[in-house]
């Protein structure tokens, strides 16, 4: 029997234990990846799972950017209108030419009346106080200072104009005055007359019910 000599290097590394990597040599040839890189490659995310997990980072970020600047908006606006307090404290209480208040919509807005209002500029620092009209709208002030005294003017301004068309037309709050009072008792009549139609449509569907009810089979 032939026996193949061992060099004396091969001997101590037998001895000591190490491997010559023969069984990955053998996956590779058959095509078999290592154990360790395929649960390397198993525990690595994928790059859609990356990408969905930044982009959720992202938006989050962008909705949050949003809200505070939407609560910029509405705290300079709270505060232009409690600076409005005064002005309005001496306007005469018979005088309805205002509706102030705040309205808390996708642009936030501080309504002084049906036409004119106050909003924040692009950057979210710059009032912009704005008047609808027929013919467009127009741009009354801006400041990045509260514009108390922008608005003061507006209001003198409509009181003028409203104490001109009384004196030009001294029965027009009266003519105003029965014409909403009808519109009033309209309104009263009409919210009577849906209840009664109600009621009997009511009335009538329990006798029904009970007509059926009592039918035989």
């Amino acid at each position: 029997m032939a026996l193949t000599a061992t060099s004396p290097s091969v001997s101590t590394a037998v001895g000591l234990g190490i491997s010559f990597g023969v069984q990955d040599g053998v996956d590779d040839m058959w095509g078999r990846k290592p154990k360790d890189a395929a649960a390397a490659h198993a525990q690595s995310p994928s790059q859609l799972k990356e990408a969905t997990h930044q982009a959720r980072v992202e938006a989050a970020e962008r909705t949050n950017v949003i809200i505070d600047l939407r609560d910029a908006e509405l705290a300079r606006l709270e505060l232009l209108n409690e600076a409005l307090n005064p002005l309005f404290a001496e306007v005469p209480p018979e005088v309805d030419l205002f509706d102030r208040g705040i309205s808390r919509g996708e642009t936030p807005r501080l309504w002084i009346d049906a036409l004119a209002h106050v909003a924040m500029g692009r950057d979210k620092r710059l009032y912009r106080f704005l008047h609808d009209s027929r013919m467009g709208r127009r741009v009354l002030a801006e400041s990045y200072e509260i514009p108390v005294q922008a608005v003061t003017t507006y209001v003198a301004r409509r009181l003028v104009e409203r104490q001109r068309v009384l004196e030009a037309d001294p029965d027009l709050l009266a003519r105003m005055s029965n014409k909403m009072a009808r519109h009033y008792r309209w309104r009263r009549r009409r919210r009577t007359l849906a209840v009664l139609a109600i009621g009997f449509l009511a009335g009538v569907a329990a006798l029904f019910a009970l007509a059926a009810v009592l039918s035989p089979g």
